[in-house]
């Protein structure tokens, strides 16, 4: 089993920054790839950014040069740096591992406005 808790969500201005933490606890051995996925109101769930293994990260389009993503086996932390950001981020961002199973955070709030 594998337990995941966000942080770092809260309200930034746009053109801010933003830095999103996801601590896992359990068996993180067996996870293969680390995720960010955001909801934002009326819509439904999209993946914002990746790592499978030990690939390079792959983002979607609309964060792609904004949003950095980082997995720290040690520390066990999964990590989304987010710059310039924009109201059109807004959103919650819940963490995910996948092994053997998949699994999911409780999510963190995101909103961008002046």
């Amino acid at each position: 089993q594998v337990q995941l808790v966000e942080s770092g969500g809260g309200l930034v201005q746009p053109g801010g920054s933003l830095r999103l933490s996801c601590a896992a606890s359990g068996s993180i051995e067996s996870i293969i790839i680390v995720a960010w996925y955001r909801q934002a109101p009326g819509k439904e769930r999209e993946l914002v950014a990746r790592i499978i293994g030990r690939s390079i990260p792959n983002y979607a389009e609309s964060v792609k040069g904004r949003f950095t993503i980082s997995r720290d086996n040690g520390k066990k932390m999964v990590s989304l740096q987010m710059s310039s950001v924009k109201p059109e981020d807004t959103a919650v961002y819940y963490c995910y591992a996948q092994g053997k199973s998949i699994y999911w955070g409780q999510g963190t709030h995101v909103t961008v406005s002046s």
